[in-house]
C-alpha cells in the first residue's frame, strides 16, 4: 500500500519510511508545504502521515485541501502540539487520527493499520471473499484453507484488487499503488503484467475462480 510521509525533519521522515518499508508499505515523502500540495494533487494514497508545522505553510491547510476536494486519502496527523484543543481541531478538520510527538514507530504503524482497516476494510483484520481469506495484519492469504505462496508484490496486488472488488482499476493506478514513485521508471507495464499473470496462475492453481478480468485498454476488474 502506498503512503505519503509529509514531515520536514528528514531524519524522522527517513526513520518512519525505513520502518514502514520493512512492513511492506511503499512510502513517498514531502519535506515542505509546496511539495506536499503537488503530491496530493497528482496522486492518491492509502494513508498520509501529516505533520502540522511545515516550511511554507500549515499541514492543516493540506488537510483542508484534501477534504474540500473530496479525496478519500486517510490522514494521520503527527504533531508536537499536544493540547486537547489542537487534537480536536485536527480531527474536526478531517484527520482520521492524531498522534503526538515523540512517538514509538510500532505505535505509528499500528495506528496506520487501524485506519486502513476502518476505511478500506470496514474494520476487519481478516477479509473473506469467495474461497479467499486475507489476513491484513499477518499479510498472508489463504484459498480453500491452504496458504498461498505469494511474493510481496503479488500479495500487494491481491489486497489492492480485494479493496477495489467489482471496480475497474487502471494499470496506472495499480502500478503507482505497488511501486510508488518508481512506477514510471520502466516506461511500460510489462512488470505489472508479469506479476498479475503469476498471481492469477497461483489463484487458479489453488482452486479459485478466475477473479481477475482484463478490461481492454484500461486495466483490470476483480469480479466476485
Amino acid at each position: 500500500m502506498k503512503l505519503l510521509v509529509i514531515e520536514d525533519e528528514k531524519e524522522l521522515s527517513d526513520s518512519i519510511c525505513s520502518y514502514l518499508n520493512s512492513a511492506h508499505f511503499i512510502c513517498e515523502t514531502a519535506y515542505n508545504f509546496p511539495a506536499a500540495m503537488e503530491k496530493i494533487a497528482l496522486h492518491d494514497y492509502t494513508c498520509i502521515i501529516l505533520d502540522i508545522t511545515l516550511p511554507g505553510g500549515s499541514g492543516l491547510d493540506i488537510l483542508k485541501e484534501l477534504r474540500s476536494n473530496n479525496k478519500a486519502d486517510a490522514v494521520l496527523v503527527i504533531s508536537a502540539r499536544n493540547s486537547l484543543d489542537d487534537k480536536v481541531h485536527g480531527l474536526r478538520a478531517g484527520a482520521d487520527d492524531y498522534l503526538t510527538k515523540p512517538f514509538h514507530l510500532p505505535e505509528l504503524m499500528a495506528r496506520i493499520e487501524a485506519i486502513i482497516r476502518r476505511k478500506v476494510f470496514m474494520g476487519k483484520s481478516t477479509i473473506e471473499i469467495g474461497n479467499l481469506s486475507l489476513n491484513i495484519q499477518d499479510k498472508t492469504a489463504m484459498a480453500g484453507g491452504q496458504t498461498l505462496n505469494l511474493t510481496r508484490m503479488e500479495y500487494d496486488l491481491l489486497l489492492y484488487f480485494v479493496g477495489n472488488k467489482n471496480r475497474v482499476v487502471s494499470k496506472n493506478a495499480m502500478s503507482e499503488h505497488v511501486w510508488g514513485d518508481q512506477a514510471g521508471v520502466a516506461g511500460n507495464f510489462d512488470f505489472l503484467y508479469a506479476h498479475i499473470k503469476n498471481l492469477r496462475k497461483k489463484l487458479l492453481h489453488a482452486g479459485c475462480p478466475d477473479y481477475i478480468e482484463s478490461v481492454y485498454g484500461i486495466g483490470y476488474k476483480f469480479s466476485i
